[in-house]
């Protein structure tokens, strides 16, 4: 019966997955499982996991998020500027997802009340937030940031616990009740599912919509706020491709282009394939050129795997 439940496990397939890709890269190479690299690949995870549950809430709804990375790097460069003009940390946290917070709505009303296509009003967003960094920082670094915010990155719980890690599990526990607990789960799975079905029923779809965009948003916010620790300074060069990571990790993960279906857990386990792939090509040498020759791939094989399971529904509908 114990084994039955497993299996009956909606992720379970992908676990498995992601347990042969630890257990090879463990074999091949041992120093994939040194406490060094795990604590590397520990606060990786809580990257990709973050970006990844953004989009997983606008994938639900049927739509698609190509602005995390410019997001990632606009907060990330906004947010030390903000301390390094004299701001208190705290202070520039919360202005910086403030402005996260604007940049999701401004994508949700042009997409609810506008209908413009959400890869436009994204692909756009992904041009000028890499724009506006550049815009502000020169193209230079922004340096001068107070010691204590390395914390964010480099603090330990229990001198065992990354604290990125208690940051994604946090964020993680709030979105698997939202979605799984809560009139809004429900709301937004039925959007995904039949957005016009949805509205018939009475519920409200705009304000759906808008808040998944808002969710992505503030996701790369905090990501970026993260590499801004990690870093030491606000850099206008972070975040390249990281919105097809958030994407790649959702897809991997369970999560339908065709909205409806879909699961925060699927999303983590995507972002622990994703960052476990990306780990071993490093511990294995393996030249920086191919990476994002993998990153495509897996991308292809992720979506052309949602697109037979969907039309093999279809087929039994």
């Amino acid at each position: 019966m114990n084994l039955r439940k497993i299996f009956k496990f909606r992720e379970a397939g992908i676990l498995f997955a992601l347990f042969l890709i630890w257990l090879i890269t463990a074999i091949v190479n041992p120093r994939f499982l040194s406490s060094y690299n795990l604590q590397l690949l520990s606060r990786q995870i809580a990257v990709f996991g973050l970006i990844a549950i953004g989009e997983t809430f606008v994938i639900l709804t049927e739509g698609i998020d190509l602005s995390p990375g410019s997001v990632i790097v606009l907060t990330s460069v906004l947010v030390a500027s903000f301390m390094s003009s004299g701001m208190g940390i705290f202070a520039a946290i919360v202005l910086t997802l403030l402005i996260a917070v604007i940049i999701g709505i401004w994508h949700g009303i042009l997409i609810t009340k506008l209908k413009v296509p959400p890869f436009i009003i994204t692909l756009g967003t992904f041009a000028m937030g890499r724009g506006l960094a550049t815009v502000i920082t020169k193209g230079q670094p922004v340096l001068n940031l107070p010691d204590s915010f390395s914390f964010i990155w480099q603090g330990m719980l229990f001198k065992s616990i990354p604290f990125p890690v208690i940051i994604l599990i946090v964020i993680s526990g709030f979105s698997i009740f939202l979605l799984g607990r809560t009139i809004y789960g429900r709301h937004i799975y039925a959007v995904g599912g039949n957005i016009e079905a949805a509205r018939l029923s009475g519920i409200n779809v705009d304000n759906i919509r808008i808040l998944a965009y808002v969710l992505s948003a503030v996701m790369a916010g905090i990501v970026g706020i993260m590499i801004t620790s990690r870093l030491g300074q606000g850099n206008p060069n972070v975040g390249v491709t990281y919105e097809m990571y958030a994407i790649a990790a959702s897809v991997i993960g369970g999560t339908s282009l065709f909205g409806g279906v879909g699961t925060i857990v699927g999303a983590l386990i995507g972002a622990g394939i994703l960052t476990a792939v990306w780990n071993s090509l490093i511990l294995l040498q393996v030249s920086s050129y191919w990476h994002q020759v993998v990153l495509g791939m897996i991308i292809v094989v992720a979506v052309t795997v949602d697109v037979l399971r969907e039309k093999t529904k279809g087929k039994g509908g």
